[in-house]
């Protein structure tokens, strides 16, 4: 099967170059042409400025270059013109014969087009949600979930071997948080009355879990003397319920709010249509020795030191703004500590890229584990952090308000069944997971065009609404007489519609590359508007048989790479609106 136009476009080039570069005897190795795309196509579809790249290495004006690599170029039955613009662009015309291929190769490939081997033989690893297991999901972990599940969609389509990872922040002071919640709410339900601390969680679902508790009894002095700071009160609660419980019995409570609360967290992704390779348990790095085997690492690379009492790791040295403990002066190793061991395992699971998808309030934290892996023997670049910036609900245009620690906030399940997933997901990663994202509950729940989700369905199910049509009539589609009488699409609205579609390889590569799933929502939404003018402007099934073919063999590549975007973003594409 032929390449896409613009790498065939990039293939031409590349050949012409290099017999540039052989006839000039320029010893240089000549770089990769640049290809895109041009805004207006009164200057053709593609355009080069190569010839300006290599003015240095071959000593002459651009046009001269520009005119060398025209007069090199293979012959192909793809391009149908190409002309030198401006201080020396080479400018490509394609052939419609290119448009007619690219319609055929749609209908061949189906759920394969726009598929490509960019990334064959990396091996990647994508963390995100990695919500801490102390409550259910909210909206802002659903626009994680939707960004990273489409960034594994991407990669996959364009060859990545893909391993999602759910890390489980089962370790630390969160757990003993939701544990001690959970207790004092058994113990309030056993007709203990007392004022629930504020700074605790405060959710439904802490009772909930509560009702599985049993024997509970109220401790004396358990509330005497509390500290008027939130967080401080926390903690000598946490010590009276480990001293009145035992750390054998803190632990079993613990463990029952992590399955009840993980479960919920699994069963809402599954409905979401997320389903990770791996839930990887925090505790198991300290249990399995990656946390030892990461500071004894450091420790032989001569890059940590003794300060006060507790273990540092010279950060400073590979960048970050200031040296970070890694044991504390209690012998408590730290949560950096398991953070970089955490990367190590990654790479010593053998694979090349590490995606991490995190919360806006996680941007120093790039630098730090970079520094570690690095200091740790690991290549910094291997890590690729991408920041997802906060959700907020509008309901009726008033802003909704939310919480997590006091359980005042709208749950990811609770928005999934007001707008379903649909709505969800595409809005989710309509727009930069680096910018604020407002999210329309009255819009998404439209069936209007001004909803994107009921527009771009709305677009697929027109196709197969003319397949219904056609089947009606008793019409058959004949696919061979179709491509025969492609030459027979010259309207303007044909002629753009075609175009569009040929970009959609390309904007699958550029969505995978950047981890931008929006450029595919963008290109989505172009190509239902160039579809819909088509429709309102044309007859599909009309008496010229040749002509019907051809159009039905448009509309259905349509169809398909309309089918095969919305899959990337895990939207449906239903028949029927």
């Amino acid at each position: 099967m032929r390449p896409p136009v613009k790498t065939e476009i990039e293939h031409l080039v590349s050949r012409a170059v290099s017999e540039v570069f052989a006839a000039g005897d320029v010893d240089d190795t000549p770089p990769p042409p640049e290809i895109e795309r041009t805004r207006d196509p009164q200057h053709g579809h593609f355009s080069s400025n190569v010839a300006m790249q290599l003015a240095k290495s071959l000593g002459k004006s651009p046009r001269e270059i520009a005119a060398d690599i025209v007069a090199a170029l293979p012959e192909s039955d793809q391009v149908a013109a190409v002309d030198i613009a401006g201080p020396g662009f080479i400018n490509f015309r394609l052939a419609p014969d290119a448009f007619h291929t690219e319609l055929h190769k749609i209908i061949c490939a189906e759920g394969k087009y726009g598929n490509s081997d960019l990334g064959a033989n990396r091996k990647v690893i994508l963390e995100y949600v990695s919500a801490n297991p102390t409550g259910p999901l909210h909206v802002g972990h659903g626009r994680h979930a939707a960004y990273g599940a489409c960034i594994a969609n991407l990669l996959t389509a364009t060859g990545h071997n893909v391993h999602q990872e759910y890390y489980v922040n089962d370790a630390g002071r969160q757990m003993d948080i939701i544990a001690l919640s959970v207790w004092l709410r058994a113990l309030q339900a056993q007709g203990h009355d007392f004022k629930f601390p504020g700074s605790a969680y405060q959710g439904e679902y802490v009772q909930t879990i509560a009702a599985e508790l049993s024997g509970t009894e109220m401790p004396d002095g358990l509330l005497d003397a509390l500290p008027e700071d939130g967080d401080m009160q926390l903690d000598l609660l946490i010590q009276r319920a480990r001293e009145t419980l035992g750390a054998e019995g803190f632990d079993a409570i613990i463990t029952v709010a992590l399955k009840n609360i993980l479960a919920d967290i699994r069963d809402d992704l599954g409905e979401f249509g997320v389903h990770p390779d791996e839930w990887f348990s925090e505790q198991s790095l300290t249990s399995g020795g990656a946390v030892g085997r990461a500071l004894e690492l450091l420790a032989e690379n001569n890059v940590t030191y003794e300060k006060d009492g507790a273990a540092w790791f010279r950060a400073t040295d590979y960048g970050d703004e200031k040296d970070r403990v890694v044991v504390r002066d209690n012998g408590r190793t730290t949560y950096f500590a398991s953070d970089i061991a955490y990367h190590l395992h990654k790479r010593e699971r053998g694979f090349d890229d590490l995606i991490d998808i995190l919360g806006a309030d996680h941007h120093g934290y790039i630098a730090r584990v970079k520094a570690g892996l690095e200091a740790m023997g690991q290549p910094a670049d291997c890590l690729h952090v991408e920041l997802v910036q906060f959700v907020a609900l509008y309901r009726g245009g008033k802003k909704v308000q939310m919480s997590t620690r006091s359980g005042d906030f709208v749950t990811l399940r609770q928005l999934r069944e007001e707008v379903g997933n649909d709505a969800a997901r595409l809005f989710f990663v309509m727009r930069s997971n680096e910018q604020h994202l407002d999210f329309d509950l009255d819009l998404a729940k439209s069936k209007s065009n001004e909803n994107p989700v009921y527009y771009l369905q709305y677009a697929h199910a027109r196709v197969c609404s003319v397949m219904a049509q056609l089947a009606e009539r008793g019409i058959a589609w004949d696919d061979e007489a179709a491509i025969q009488a492609l030459p027979q699409l010259v309207e303007e609205h044909e002629q753009n519609l075609m175009l569009t579609l040929t970009r959609f390889p390309e904007i699958v590569e550029a969505a995978a590359l950047q981890h931008a799933p929006q450029h595919v929502v963008h290109y989505l939404k172009e190509l239902a508007q160039e579809f819909h003018a088509y429709y309102n402007a044309h007859k599909f099934i009309v008496d010229d048989d040749d002509l019907r073919n051809a159009r039905i063999m448009l509309v259905l590549a349509t169809r398909q790479v309309m089918r095969n975007g919305l899959g990337l973003l895990d939207v449906t594409a239903p028949d029927k609106m």
